[in-house]
């Protein structure tokens, strides 16, 4: 059997979304709305399957033909009398959940490879003896001859997402380096084109000089358009002595298929700001151009307060080993009115809380934008996972002069981060009940406080395309070296592109930094409701809850792999080197005599000894993201981020243990919506992976097997960029 570290176990955890009541108030056009927005972010979630491994479509694909010819109880019987387990059998159901929920067969949380937990030759057995391949012998052979092997490697190199010889990436083809993905993005900066919506493919000519072709996603490729925007930018380019050529139609027939439903929402939609985004997004999608996203997301911003809210596109650079290209994401959410009136009472207190912050106002934007802030109960969320909570979007030039909004998916909250006290891990005793009577609670406060005033705050300095700054150079001072601005953000630089590889981590940082520190705020304790020691246990469980979240982050770290979600790793290190016995890890020998380890936090010295080490921390982070100092904020935040076994500590040990006893995350069972007539109706299903199996042969009823074979074929045009993926490439940086 595989290593647990790349298994999900029999007992994971799943969990239903709750969206019932929420549904039923929506009236008929709301719900007609709410029905073609879920299609199109269903249809765009499949393109993620493209953006992860070469051969997530073919898994994707030969799961979705077995569980449409013999749904998941219907198989057990073929596969038990194939001489499978109850157990194995059940591996099988929590691999194939796995697979859908994750959209790939790689984790959304931790970018790890996860394989089946039975023995490849009985699954073979049970694949080709199905009903699917019965009915399609050929397509089911073919589908398992070509992903079977890679299904089950766990090769060093194919057991991460990464670039080079640090794992596989299908944002990248198989054979670039660190490197090339340097010089692709500053071919995009010179030629003020976005890597949101690209791909990268790297081709070598006989005399092996390389040549790149840079790929956007949209339903047009090759053929004459009217628009100017995008068709200008696709031709050659010579770029350092290298050849450049931009091409587009990445996931074109997926893309259509999103479109198409893009289209009829518009129909439903409630006001001109909803439907001028949907043609922009449509534009978008058609062309391949950020810019229109943009225009979007405009008018997105603009639609204050919606009944139903959404959003769609390439949106967050998590996975892209370089942090620049953008994971497909389309959600679709009904307000909670009681929830969000907390978080407007906090939007209410934006503009005093920030003042709070340990920087100067020069550091903050101009004007804060006010933003909507809202509590959403999910009713689709197409990807490979679902956070918590979002503050989009992402576009840096958007979110400094026109804002954002936040949302809080509150029914994604009630599951996802319930835990049992027999599974509650590396807390001592007498914490226990107090953590899972306020986790809950705190856990609203620090979505809330992270969301709005984590990633709403901060300036960054920028010189546009004719040279105006948006500070002043003269008087503008750094707090932390006492002299004017040494270095900022020039025209077509985004901070992903400056800060690429440690971005999105950095960012989380810092945002998860804010909300520990402006939790101390009595005024915010008091918006949600706590006062007196309530205020104070929950303030202590989200501190505690940020620790013991630290040390279960050693989880991700791997010595190939630098970029491993590190973020609440760097705010323990931070606390644990405030020192004064404010946090203390204390190896020790659980019940059943394996290791394990203890979490303390000194509540008595949180104000006194946490607060000024966290502030400290956060003005640093700040100052050097707003000058853009990305050699300064390197050396910060990897500083922080490496894991060595020096005492006393010993954190490479600790992970050991941290491995030992990991929970995996909760796989999450989300409901359909069908068009009966011109009802819509909801569909819901068990918290199992059977039901999870089941939402998803259920949610294209129409299509379902043109899809897989658009899967298919996309994923075997491209193929040859990742023949032999154990090879790691030559001349990796």
């Amino acid at each position: 059997m595989a290593d647990t570290q790349y298994i999900l176990p029999n007992d994971i955890g799943v969990s239903s979304l709750d969206c019932r009541e929420a549904f039923r108030l929506l009236s008929p056009t709301e719900r007609l709305y709410a029905y073609h927005l879920s299609r199109a972010a269903w249809y765009g979630g499949l393109a993620v399957l493209l953006q992860t491994s070469p051969e997530a479509p073919y898994i994707y694909a030969l799961l979705s033909r077995l569980f449409r010819a013999q749904d998941p109880d219907q198989l057990r019987q073929h596969a038990l009398a194939e001489g499978l387990t109850e157990e194995e059998y059940q591996a099988f159901l929590v691999y194939a959940a796995g697979v859908y929920s994750n959209m790939g067969n790689y984790k959304s949380f931790g970018d790890t490879k996860f394989v089946p937990n039975l023995p490849k030759e009985k699954l073979e057995r049970v694949i080709l003896g199905s009903e699917a391949a019965q009915q399609h012998p050929e397509e089911v052979r073919g589908l398992w001859q070509t992903c079977g092997e890679l299904m089950f490697s766990l090769e060093p190199r194919l057991r991460h997402l990464g670039l080079g010889k640090e794992g596989i990436t299908t944002y990248f083809s198989g054979n670039c380096t660190m490197e090339d993905a340097k010089l692709a993005q500053d071919f995009l900066d010179s030629q003020n084109l976005s890597a949101y919506n690209t791909r990268l493919f790297k081709e070598v000519d006989g005399e092996g000089k390389p040549y790149y072709e840079v790929r956007l996603a949209s339903v047009l490729g090759s053929e004459p358009s009217l628009d100017s925007e995008v068709t200008s930018k696709l031709k050659s380019y010579e770029f350092r002595g290298s050849p450049f050529q931009v091409t587009r139609g990445d996931y074109a027939p997926i893309l259509q298929k999103v479109v198409e439903q893009l289209e009829k929402a518009k129909a439903y939609a409630a006001n001109s700001h909803q439907g001028q985004m949907l043609a922009q997004y449509i534009e978008s999608f058609t062309q391949g151009s950020i810019e229109a996203h943009k225009r979007g997301s405009r008018f997105w911003i603009q639609d204050k307060g919606p009944i139903v809210e959404s959003y769609i596109g390439f949106i967050e650079s998590y996975r892209d080993p370089f942090g620049s290209r953008g994971e497909f994401e389309g959600f679709v959410a009904v307000v909670n009115k009681a929830m969000s009136a907390k978080f407007e009472r906090l939007v209410a207190s934006a503009e005093q809380l920030l003042k709070e912050l340990p920087w100067p106002p020069t550091f903050e934007k101009d004007k804060f934008l006010t933003p909507d802030f809202t509590s959403l109960d999910v009713l689709t969320f197409a990807g490979s996972g679902i956070p918590a909570g979002i503050n989009i979007p992402n576009y840096d030039d958007l979110r400094q002069t026109e804002g954002f909004k936040n949302v809080s998916l509150g029914n994604v909250l009630a599951v996802a981060y319930a835990t049992q006290r027999e599974k509650l891990t590396f807390l001592e005793e007498d914490d226990k009940d107090l953590y899972i009577l306020w986790k809950g609670p705190s856990f609203d406060v620090q979505v809330g406080l992270h969301e709005l005033l984590g990633h709403g705050s901060g300036k960054l300095f920028v010189q546009d395309e004719k040279g105006a700054f948006n500070f002043d150079q003269e008087t503008v001072i750094n707090p932390e070296t006492g002299e004017q601005i040494q270095s900022w953000y020039r025209s077509g630089e985004t901070w992903d592109s400056k800060f690429s590889t440690i971005a999105s981590s950095y960012e989380e940082c810092r945002a998860e930094s804010v909300g520990l520190y402006l939790c101390l705020h009595p005024q915010v304790l008091e918006i949600f409701g706590f006062e007196g020691a309530d205020a104070e246990d929950v303030i202590y469980v989200n501190w505690l809850n940020m620790v013991r979240a630290g040390l279960l982050a050693l989880e991700f770290y791997t010595p190939e792999a630098f970029n491993w979600r590190q973020a609440r790793f760097v705010i323990l290190r931070v606390l644990l080197e405030a020192g004064e016995g404010l946090v203390t890890i204390t190896p020790t020998t659980g019940s059943d005599g394996r290791p394990d380890a203890r979490v303390r936090l000194d509540r008595s010295k949180i104000r006194s000894v946490g607060k000024p080490a966290l502030e400290r921390f956060l003005r640093r982070l700040q100052v050097l993201k707003s000058t853009g100092d990305v050699a300064g904020g390197r050396a910060l935040y990897e500083g922080y981020a490496t894991v060595t076994d020096a005492p006393p500590e010993c954190f490479l040990t600790l992970r050991d243990t941290v491995l030992l006893r990991k929970e995996s995350r909760k796989l999450i069972v989300q409901p359909n919506t069908r068009l009966e007539g011109s009802d819509v109706q909801l569909l819901e299903y068990e918290a199992s992976a059977a039901g999870l199996i089941r939402s998803f042969s259920e949610r294209f009823p129409e299509d379902g097997p043109e899809l897989e074979e658009i899967l298919t074929q996309l994923a075997t045009a491209d193929a040859r960029f990742w023949k032999g993926p154990s090879e790691a490439p030559s001349g990796q940086a």
